[in-house]
């Protein structure tokens, strides 16, 4: 999702939808890893950590521009890859200076989750750090391949309760369509399983948008990968909502990307989230999906 309140920032901007009214401090330029095929939002970019000499320059700025702010999300794709005591000084340097500042965000690739010691996690929470975001995506070893996700299913639990555990409150995303009509079963419930082992405090879905750039288009071009059409997306998402276990989680599916808005509270809103989907879909309920022009990344 682009757009938001951002100082000095090189290229596209990028942030949770949750992050909207957050100011977006670049500490990282891409995204390390950069390999996912669904994804053209880093391809433009060479991962690169800015001097920290230039990331409080952009903290000066904000505090200018922007010194009410309440919530502060720390970019790009990858900046969890930051060393530990940088973000820490980046942490005590922001709740200095807002002193208005009731939250700080960042997106939290697998395998950065993964280096980071549980230890350090959780002095990155007693620093202020609130929220991690991850990019599930998949719960299917075989849909994790073919986005060139580089972690298996296994791995991306492990990362997902690392989080968890440490007492950083945690934000999954995953991508409807994802598997194509290939995977269309194995996608969903494979995903659900992947959520329920981590049970992370909030789940967000998109449904897959490719732009030309992405990799994964020319496989939809060549006839490889077939999308789902509306319906279909609809149907998937009842499988992995019906697979889902969680305790005490709040379910967002209502992104620009996707065809039908929707929110609910695990595990008290599960039956009445797939009573509304198969209600939608057995009377062809149309009228409700958003129109495809009006759907967006």
């Amino acid at each position: 999702m682009m757009w938001g309140n951002f100082i000095n920032y090189e290229g596209a901007v990028f942030r949770p939808p949750s992050e909207a009214s957050s100011l977006i401090l670049q500490i990282t330029v891409g995204c390390k890893h950069n390999q996912c095929t669904f994804c053209s939002m880093y391809k433009g970019k060479s991962f690169h950590i800015p001097s920290k000499e230039d990331i409080m320059s952009s903290i000066d700025a904000g505090v200018k521009e922007y010194p009410m702010v309440r919530r502060i999300f720390l970019a790009d794709g990858d900046a969890l890859a930051c060393d530990t005591d940088l973000l820490s000084e980046i942490l005590q340097t922001i709740y200095q200076r807002f002193p208005h500042l009731e939250r700080v965000g960042i997106y939290g690739g697998p395998k950065d989750i993964l280096n980071k010691t549980p230890q350090e996690l959780s002095y990155l929470k007693d620093q202020g750090l609130g929220i991690v975001y991850l990019g599930v995506e998949s719960g299917s070893e075989d849909v994790l391949k073919l986005i060139g996700k580089g972690v298996t299913p296994e791995e991306m639990i492990a990362a997902g309760q690392k989080v968890v555990a440490s007492g950083l409150k945690l934000s999954c995303t995953i991508i409807l369509g994802l598997g194509g009509k290939q995977a269309f079963e194995e996608h969903a419930f494979e995903t659900g399983k992947v959520l329920s082992a981590i049970n992370p405090h909030f789940i967000g879905t998109l449904t897959l948008m490719l732009e030309p750039e992405a990799p994964l288009s020319k496989k939809v071009q060549s006839g490889e990968f077939t999308l789902l059409n509306p319906w279909e997306c609809l149907r998937e998402l009842g499988l992995i909502i019906q697979g889902l276990e969680l305790r005490d989680c709040l379910f967002r599916s209502n992104h620009a990307s996707n065809y039908l808005p929707l929110k609910a509270h695990f595990p008290y809103d599960k039956e009445l989230l797939l009573s509304t989907i198969k209600g939608v879909i057995a009377e062809n309920r149309a009228e409700v999906l958003r129109p495809e022009n009006w759907r967006e990344l």
